[in-house]
């Protein structure tokens, strides 16, 4: 590429990984308000995985850029945006768009990257992080001393927000295949086999119930978490794994969540459930959620420079190697995120 023209990732249909398109175009001129930002890392995340198949539930029509999040310099500004964010390293929550060589941005969604802190690194702490800050400390508000479960512990978010939970003085029990225990054990969680009896063996951990559970599974594994929590508990669903190569309507695995939650908070028992997603408040207030997104991935950033969380990289791949890398994020051998990096 001749600095002119930018590389982008097409999703034309549901198609197998192979069936991703790359195209070129030309690099955007921004607008009054906008950047231009020299992406360095992009990533495969649970939702470019559902959007594949069709079962993202406010995807945009096909074809369209995947990419929910990305971390990279700004090359080009246009009027009205201050001068000093030329040339710095910034991160950005798009939700689709990411995977590309250049993306055109509004300033006001940038968020700065602390100076010496890696792009791939970063890129991890993007999505998974605000995910899992916002749903640890905006959502269970679990005191120091409790108990937690996290299903899907050594995923992108789950390996976040174990840490951040660890680092908050939690007692974490998270659930994975038996092959990532011991990297669980590591960083002091409690690890159950996703495949024997869960809820018998959390409540072996936890006789009195939990404290919060984070669900990204849905379906029956729903209404176990919540049977699951203590007097006072919060359990925050935030996806539909369980249903992702599943045929029919991608709104109703998350419409029949929404019906729980609705019921469940109704009922006089102490309790409370979430269904969490870190894009819908945007809809609601725009500056509102610009003002948490960067307020809460400054923190995470932070817990990374303390040493309180790791980056973990499952994978850097080169963008045009994005077949690959989806199928690498799908198997559920990896632990942490696969990156991708455009090439220069």
């Amino acid at each position: 590429m001749d600095g002119k023209e930018l590389l982008e990732v097409v999703l034309p249909g549901t198609v197998e990984p192979e069936g991703l398109e790359l195209r070129h175009r030309a690099v955007p001129t921004p607008g009054p308000g906008q950047i231009v930002v020299r992406v360095e890392a992009t990533g495969v995340s649970f939702a470019e995985q559902q959007m594949r198949r069709g079962r993202y539930y406010d995807q945009p029509p096909f074809p369209f850029v995947p990419g929910y999040d990305l971390v990279g310099t700004v090359l080009t500004a246009g009027t009205g945006v201050a001068p000093g964010l030329v040339g710095r390293r910034i991160a950005a929550l798009v939700k689709v768009g990411g995977w590309a060589s250049h993306v055109l941005l509004d300033a006001a969604d940038a968020v700065p990257v602390p100076d010496g802190t890696d792009a791939a690194e970063a890129e991890t702490l993007v999505v998974n992080g605000i995910t899992a800050w916002q749903m640890l400390h905006r959502k269970a508000r679990v005191r120091d001393g409790g108990t937690i479960l996290v299903h899907g512990a050594n995923g992108g978010v789950g390996t976040v927000l174990v840490q951040l939970a660890r680092a908050a003085g939690l007692k974490v029990i998270g659930t994975a295949s038996t092959r990532h225990h011991e990297t669980l054990r590591a960083m002091g969680v409690l690890p159950v086999d996703y495949r024997q009896d869960v809820p018998a063996l959390v409540r072996e951990l936890a006789p009195g119930g939990v404290d919060a559970v984070f669900d990204h599974l849905g379906g029956r594994s729903v209404t176990d978490s919540w049977r699951l929590l203590a007097p006072g508990g919060t359990l925050v669903a935030y996806g539909t794994a369980l249903t992702r190569d599943d045929t029919g309507s991608k709104q109703w695995p998350v419409l029949k969540i929404l019906g729980r939650v609705w019921w469940w908070n109704a009922l006089p028992n102490g309790r409370h459930a979430y269904f969490f997603n870190v894009w819908a408040g945007r809809a609601l207030s725009k500056d509102r959620f610009r003002s948490r997104l960067r307020a809460d991935l400054t923190e995470v950033f932070q817990a990374l420079g303390r040493g309180e969380v790791t980056a973990r990289i499952a994978a850097r791949l080169p963008l045009t190697e994005v077949a690959e890398a989806m199928r690498l994020a799908e198997s559920g051998t990896v632990a942490g995120k696969v990156v991708l990096v455009p090439e220069a």
